[in-house]
C-alpha cells in the first residue's frame, strides 16, 4: 500500500493515515458537539465585540426558526449571503445550515451581472446582504426567484451605542453606503426577533445533503456552483483536524481570520475546523487597510493566522508588522496561491513560525495537500495528499505517470464535490468514472510523495488568490462595440502574484484603454478588471482559429 503511496512515510507523527468520515453525520452535528463544549468561550470577535458560542447557538437557531417558521423555506432551498467578515456571517451560516437548507456564497463585491447569474442559477429564495451592497441586489433582486431579502449595518451586531456609530460613519462619512430601495425587506435583528416566535423543529438533515453550493468560474467563463456535502465538509474538517490537530490546542486557539468566509479556504479552515477546535475567530472586515490591520493584530493574542501570499506580503511590508508580539503564534497556512519563497522566507525572519503551504480547490472543500506543520523551512511544495486522500500525476491518456513525471495532477477522497449543479456535462469534464477529480493543475510527485505545481490550469489567472477566467474577461469586454477581438492573459504582479491584461483589435480606431477600463468596472468585480489594455492588430491564433494565449503571455508587447 504504501508503495503506492510514498506519501505517508513522510507524514508527520501522530497524523492517521485515514480518517474517521462517520464520526459526525453532518456539519450541524460538529456545530452542536462545540457549542455545548465551549459555551462559554468566546466563538468570533469582530470591531471590539465578541460573541461566545452559547451567543451563536442563540442566535444562529433564532434565525433558522425565522427561516423555516416565518419564510416557510423547505429542506434543501438556497439562502445566500452577501457580505464581508462580520459578526453576521457566523450566525447567518450556521442558521441556514441547521435549519438543513443550502448556503449560496455571494462575493459582496459581485456586479450587477455577477450576482444576478449566481441567485438565478442557484434559484435562491432569499438573501442575507450588507447595506453597502443593497444597491446591487436592488437592481437585479426582480429578475431573480428570491422572495425574501433581509439586510444588515456592518454594526447591527456589535451593540448600542458602537454599532450604531459604525453605521452612521460608514453611510454618512465616509458614504459607503448608496441608498437602495427594496420593497419588503426586512432587518436581520427583526428576523432573529420574529425567529424567536418559532420553536425550532427537528431537522433531519443527513451527510449526502447539500450544504453549501460554492460557486467557482469555470474555463467556460460562467460561474458553477460545486455542491458541497455535509460529507465533503466533515471529512475536510477530520481530515484538517487530524494534520493540524496534534499542535492546536482545545478550546485556546486564537485565529486570525482576514480572508472572507465567502471564499472555501477561510469558510472550512478558520469558520469551521477551528469551530470544531472550540477556537476563537477574529474576524477581519477589511483587510485592504493594511495599517488598520495590523493595529488590530497588535490587540490580538494570536496563536494561527491562515492567508494567501499577497496578505502575508502586504503584512510584511506595512510598518509595525514587525513590532508586534509572535510569541504565541505557532501555525501561519498559506493557500488559495502559490506562496512565495521570497515572502515565506521573510516570514520565518519575521515572526520565527513557517508559513506553510498548502492546496486545495472549490471542489475538494478545499483542503487536498498540505506541507507537515512541523516543516523546518519553506520548501517549494504543496505538501502531501492529507489523511483519507489519494493523489497522482496523469498524462493526456489518463494513465499514472511515474515520479518526477509532469502530468495533470488529480484528487480522490471524501472531500471531493459531488459535482456541479444542474451541470452533469460540466461535471463529467473534471470527475472521471473512477471518482478522480481532474485539476487541471500541472504538477510532479517526488519519491517521498511531496507534491509540486509545475504550472497551473492552462489559462486561468490567479489574481490574489482568486480565480479569474479569461473567457469571462473577454466576454465582457467584447460587449464593447469597439472591439473586434479580445484576448485575456494573466501577467506576473509583484502584489497580486499576477494581474489581468487584455489585448485587443479594435473596431473603432478611437478606442481607448480608458474606456476598456470603464467598461470593466462596470461589469466585473475590482480582481478581475485588467489592469493593462494593450492594442495590436491582429492576435495569434491556431490554425483553427483559437487563440494562442499562452504566446500572447510569453511575446512582448508588439
Amino acid at each position: 500500500m504504501s508503495q503506492e503511496r510514498p506519501w505517508f512515510a513522510s507524514y508527520p507523527a501522530g497524523v492517521p493515515h485515514e480518517i474517521d468520515v462517520e464520526e459526525y453525520p453532518s456539519i450541524v452535528a460538529v456545530l452542536q458537539s462545540s457549542l455545548e463544549k465551549y459555551r462559554d468561550r468566546p466563538a468570533f470577535s469582530n470591531m471590539g465585540k465578541s460573541l461566545t458560542y452559547a451567543e451563536v447557538d442563540h442566535y444562529s437557531k433564532q434565525f433558522a426558526a425565522y427561516l423555516l417558521g416565518e419564510l416557510k423555506l423547505k429542506k434543501g432551498d438556497r439562502v445566500a449571503i452577501m457580505m464581508p467578515n462580520c459578526l453576521q456571517y457566523p450566525i447567518a451560516t450556521f442558521g441556514i445550515l441547521r435549519a438543513g437548507l443550502t448556503v449560496v456564497n455571494t462575493n459582496p463585491m459581485y456586479t450587477p451581472r455577477e450576482l444576478r447569474h449566481q441567485l438565478v442559477d442557484s434559484g435562491a429564495s432569499a438573501i442575507l446582504v450588507l447595506d453597502n451592497f443593497g444597491k446591487t441586489v436592488q437592481d437585479v433582486v426582480a429578475d431573480t426567484q428570491v422572495k425574501q431579502v433581509i439586510t444588515t449595518g456592518l454594526g447591527d451586531m456589535v451593540g448600542f451605542p458602537k454599532g450604531n456609530i459604525i453605521n452612521f460613519v460608514l453611510k454618512y462619512v465616509k458614504k459607503m453606503v448608496p441608498d437602495y430601495d427594496i420593497p419588503g425587506a426586512i432587518r436581520f435583528r427583526n428576523a432573529l426577533t420574529l425567529g424567536q416566535m418559532h420553536a425550532l423543529p427537528h431537522v433531519e438533515i443527513g451527510p449526502e445533503d447539500i450544504a453549501f453550493l460554492q460557486y467557482t468560474g469555470g474555463t467556460t467563463g460562467v460561474a458553477k456552483g460545486a455542491m458541497l456535502t455535509h460529507r465533503n465538509l466533515v471529512a475536510n474538517m477530520q481530515q484538517s483536524s487530524a494534520w493540524i490537530g496534534q499542535n492546536a490546542k482545545m478550546g485556546e486557539e486564537v485565529i486570525v481570520t482576514a480572508l472572507p468566509l465567502y471564499h472555501i479556504f477561510a469558510l472550512t479552515a478558520n469558520g469551521l475546523v477551528f469551530m470544531k477546535f472550540g477556537g476563537h475567530n477574529y474576524l477581519i472586515t477589511n483587510p485592504r487597510d493594511m495599517p488598520g490591520f495590523v493595529k488590530e493584530l497588535s490587540k490580538i493574542p494570536f496563536t494561527a493566522i491562515t492567508g494567501v501570499n499577497t496578505l502575508f506580503n502586504g503584512l510584511l511590508n506595512t510598518p509595525g508588522f514587525d513590532k508586534i508580539d509572535f510569541s504565541r503564534l505557532h501555525l501561519t497556512l498559506g493557500g488559495g496561491m502559490a506562496v512565495q519563497r521570497a515572502v515565506a522566507e521573510r516570514w520565518k525572519q519575521v515572526t520565527g513560525v513557517t508559513l506553510v503551504e498548502a492546496y486545495g480547490l472549490t471542489e475538494t472543500s478545499p483542503a487536498a495537500c498540505i506541507n507537515p506543520m512541523d516543516l523546518a523551512d519553506y520548501n517549494g511544495a504543496i505538501g502531501l495528499p492529507i489523511s483519507s486522500t489519494d493523489a497522482c500525476v496523469k498524462d493526456e491518456d489518463n494513465k499514472t505517470l511515474g515520479v518526477d513525471e509532469v502530468g495533470e495532477l488529480c484528487i480522490k477522497g471524501p472531500q471531493v464535490m459531488k459535482g456541479y449543479w444542474q451541470r452533469p456535462e460540466e461535471t463529467a469534464k473534471v470527475l472521471d468514472s473512477e471518482g478522480w477529480l481532474h485539476t487541471g493543475d500541472m504538477a510532479k510527485m517526488d519519491e517521498n510523495g511531496f507534491f509540486y505545481i509545475v504550472d497551473r490550469k492552462k489559462d486561468m489567472i490567479l489574481v490574489s488568490g482568486f480565480n479569474v477566467y479569461p473567457n469571462e474577461v473577454e466576454d465582457v469586454i467584447a460587449l464593447m462595440p469597439g472591439v473586434l477581438e479580445v484576448a485575456a492573459v494573466g501577467v506576473p504582479d509583484d502584489k497580486s502574484g499576477e494581474a489581468v491584461k487584455v489585448v485587443i483589435v479594435k473596431k473603432d480606431p478611437n478606442l481607448t484603454a480608458e474606456q476598456v477600463k470603464a467598461h470593466a468596472r462596470e461589469n466585473l468585480t475590482g480582481y478581475k478588471q485588467p489592469k493593462f489594455v494593450e492594442f495590436r492588430t491582429e492576435l495569434p491564433k491556431t490554425n483553427v482559429g483559437k487563440i494562442l494565449r499562452r504566446e500572447l503571455r510569453d511575446q512582448p508587447p508588439a
